[in-house]
């Protein structure tokens, strides 16, 4: 991870982002934000963040909010497995668009039904 000592909210953001392979253009559509926001906000022309925004955008790269803010010199890391298994998910979710179709597809699946499907897509894979 990048030194993020002494810089600001937008330097934060592009330096999370190129660690993590991703255009401001795509966090903007994938968060539902005006592009042209993003880019007053990355660039530091921006006045301000609310807090609403501020979680939206922290969730998005993995980081606390105060860790986006500056106000924490390391983003959350946790040890519980359970939350770094949740957090490969939503990176799987934000980079690949088959998951995120398969995901979408299922939402108002019965569990029934997605053990069904499971065991199609395991069939599948077996060859």
């Amino acid at each position: 991870m990048s030194d993020y000592s002494n810089i600001s909210i937008g330097e934060r953001i592009d330096g999370l982002l190129r660690e993590r392979g991703i255009s401001g253009s795509k966090m903007s559509t994938d968060l539902g934000m005006s592009r042209s926001f993003m880019t007053e906000l990355r660039k530091g022309r921006a006045k301000g963040i609310n807090a609403e925004t501020a979680g939206r955008i922290a969730d998005y790269l993995g980081v606390s909010v105060d860790f986006l803010l500056g106000k924490s010199p390391t983003p959350k890391v946790t040890d519980d497995p359970m939350e770094r298994e949740l957090a490969g998910y939503l990176d799987e979710l934000r980079n690949r668009p088959e998951q995120r179709m398969l995901f979408s597809a299922t939402r108002k699946a019965t569990r029934e039904q997605i053990e069904a499907i499971t065991r199609m897509v395991e069939e599948m894979q077996k060859g």
